[in-house]
């Protein structure tokens, strides 16, 4: 292979590459929604719906969707309730591949498209669930299966994700599946609410029902 050859072969394999990346970070641009890959790692204390969203923010540009004002899909408890269906924004909403989970509100809280095929981390990662080791599939919601806070009395958030000991947190399962065929074990946000030896909100007992301290996160805008 001559001089001109090779030079002219290996702009072809940088146009190639470049064109690549060009494309799958204008994917990850126009991705709305994902799971956390990570929590924070102390439990259900997410540092509160600020440090939550913060986390999402974060995650979101590292792989170039920054862009976009993220926010976590959360609700909290007490007389100043904050419900998650109210603080995510108005959709559609598409992971990192591109593929629509839901068009608005009423949708996602209905029949949507969020599956363990499409519920995929901001890495574009599926996330572990029944009959995969670890199982990760427990996503913290706080939030009954409309997107609504818990009445006042009832601790469904770790004390407004602060605690990472007692307290009790509302999970839903990211791949839509559990233990028993019914609408709870079925649900993306609203399953059973977590426990433990250690009260409830640790890490450890996150992880000893199914979970790892993951949630959602969707763009506002």
């Amino acid at each position: 292979m001559n001089s001109t050859t090779r030079s002219a072969a290996f702009g072809i394999s940088v146009a190639l590459v470049l064109g690549v990346n060009a494309g799958a970070l204008a994917q990850q641009a126009s991705t709305t929604f994902f799971v956390t890959s990570a929590g924070p790692g102390k439990g259900a204390d997410l540092g509160g719906l600020a440090g939550a969203d913060r986390l999402c923010q974060q995650l979101a540009q590292a792989v170039g969707a920054g862009s976009h004002t993220w926010h976590a899909y959360l609700s909290t408890d007490g007389q100043t309730a904050v419900n998650a269906r109210d603080r995510i924004g108005r959709g559609p909403w598409q992971n990192s591949k591109g593929v629509v989970v839901s068009k608005d509100i009423d949708e996602l809280h209905g029949a949507n498209n969020l599956t363990k095929q499409t519920d995929l981390t901001e890495k574009g990662d599926v996330v572990n669930g029944i009959g995969d080791t670890p199982n990760r599939h427990d996503a913290l919601t706080g939030s009954q299966p409309d997107g609504k806070a818990f009445p006042p009395g009832d601790d469904r958030t770790c004390h407004n994700w602060t605690s990472s000991t007692q307290g009790s947190a509302m999970v839903g399962h990211t791949d839509r599946r559990g233990l028993r065929d019914d609408d709870a074990s079925k649900s993306w946000n609203s399953s059973h609410p977590s426990r433990g030896p250690d009260g409830g909100c640790s890490q450890a007992d996150l992880r000893s029902t199914g979970g790892d301290g993951l949630f959602y996160c969707f763009a506002i805008n």
